[in-house]
């Protein structure tokens, strides 16, 4: 379940996450040995990732379901330089791009974002309410962002993956990410304040 939106803003003002310490290489050099064991592992990643990245229902389980597919090609090909995750993540936004490109749509906006269903036999009724709003707000905030600015915000800030880590899922240099990173918080940021305005809200 996503991170309240109002944590994520303190967070995003804090010390950006692409100074966090990286994987260290016994982790990054762990490599699966099935796709089984991937999917077990990872699903929730992969679903969560592609949903972030502007993915919905039920294009969202094609895109999962592709995914893994793919990984199932080229698992032998997996040397273990990386995470598991990150190379998940590298799948998972060419995927999703591909889709966009194909569909000719773009994420959804903030009106039209739909609600998110946590877990009902795991909150109260009015924890789930407001889980599913804030879920909500984070996606519709998320479409607002760019491709670009997005990719790089639900790495750091919602994955919360070093900027090494980021460099290599997104095929970046390692300055260009930091940049990202800081224009893709100044963008939630300003989002986030439409949408408190909106709403009435006062801190």
């Amino acid at each position: 379940m996503p991170a309240p939106v109002t944590q994520l803003y303190m967070r995003t003002t804090a010390a950006p996450a692409a100074t966090r310490e990286p994987l260290t290489a016994p982790e990054a050099a762990l490599r699966p040995a099935s796709v089984q064991e991937v999917y077990e592992a990872h699903f929730e990643f992969v679903w969560r990732s592609a949903r972030r990245l502007g993915m919905r229902p039920p294009q969202l389980e094609d895109v999962v379901q592709e995914v893994f597919m793919v990984v199932q090609r080229r698992l032998p090909d997996f040397e273990g330089r990386s995470s598991v995750r990150t190379w998940l993540f590298s799948i998972t936004r060419h995927v999703v791009r591909g889709h966009f490109r194909q569909s000719a749509r773009r994420p959804l906006s903030l009106s039209e974002a739909s609600l998110e269903a946590p877990d009902p036999a795991a909150l109260c009724p009015e924890t789930q309410l407001m889980a599913r709003e804030d879920a909500d707000l984070l996606h519709a905030l998320l479409s607002e962002l760019s491709d670009d600015q997005r990719e790089v915000f639900v790495l750091a800030q919602l994955e919360e993956l070093s900027g090494p880590e980021i460099a290599q899922a997104l095929e970046l240099p390692l300055r260009s990410v930091y940049g990202r990173i800081v224009a893709a918080q100044k963008a939630f940021e300003k989002g986030l304040r439409r949408a408190r305005a909106r709403a009435g809200w006062r801190p």
